[in-house]
């Protein structure tokens, strides 16, 4: 049995595919089940779910990131074994994406409206940090998750006390993440310089702000 090889424009149609389910459509059918659907529904004020719903619009919008960002490595990445993690860290993310989407849903909120932007950009950055070297591509991967995981604990420290579901889908996607991060370095990434490290902690920071209100 021989495996098929895709061609360039192959592999741009099933990344336009994926960008257009991931912006524009519901999320894709996850992996795992919610770890959330066991939490009663708290009663929260108006300003408590309003919070609650702002949070998760951020960490949804992290997960659209996320997504272009190992799609893009996953393009560019120049070993195969490289590739099949960015891969099953997407499918991972993909997750967290479709649960953050179904809390944002029962918040009656709404997600990012510069949902296409943040994908974008971070295709961009993915296929870039592929194309520099798998070291580095796997040491971006590694700084990316250690900042998320710093985002996701200031969120946690934010989270009304009663709002069991949003907290758990969060302590979920933190220790995906830490695992993320873990692997990549297991599997050779570089420590990135400090300036990149810096811009990309301004960058994060940027979209997180933005995608609070809008």
């Amino acid at each position: 049995m021989t495996t098929r090889q895709y061609s360039p424009f192959d592999q741009f149609i099933h990344g336009l595919d994926q960008a257009l389910r991931t912006t524009l459509g519901p999320a894709p059918e996850p992996s795992r089940p919610n770890p959330a659907t066991a939490q009663a529904e708290a009663v929260l004020t108006a300003a408590e779910r309003e919070l609650a719903g702002r949070l998760m619009r951020v960490n949804h919008a992290g997960e659209i990131s996320a997504q272009a960002l190992y799609q893009g490595q996953a393009l560019t990445a120049r070993l195969p074994t490289v590739r099949d993690k960015m891969e099953q860290a997407a499918v991972e993310e993909n997750d967290h994406l479709a649960w953050t989407e179904e809390r944002i849903r029962e918040l009656d909120t709404h997600t990012s409206v510069l949902a296409p932007l943040w994908y974008a950009g971070s295709f961009a950055i993915g296929a870039l940090a592929g194309i520099v070297g798998d070291k580095w591509s796997l040491g971006f991967v590694a700084e990316t998750e250690h900042q998320v995981i710093r985002h996701l604990d200031a969120h946690l420290a934010r989270l009304p006390g009663q709002d069991a579901k949003s907290r758990t889908i969060l302590e979920q996607m933190r220790a995906d993440e830490a695992l993320h991060a873990t692997t990549a370095l297991a599997a050779g990434g570089a420590t990135l310089p400090e300036p990149i490290r810096q811009l990309m902690a301004l960058m994060s920071k940027t979209m997180t702000a933005t995608a609070y209100w809008l």
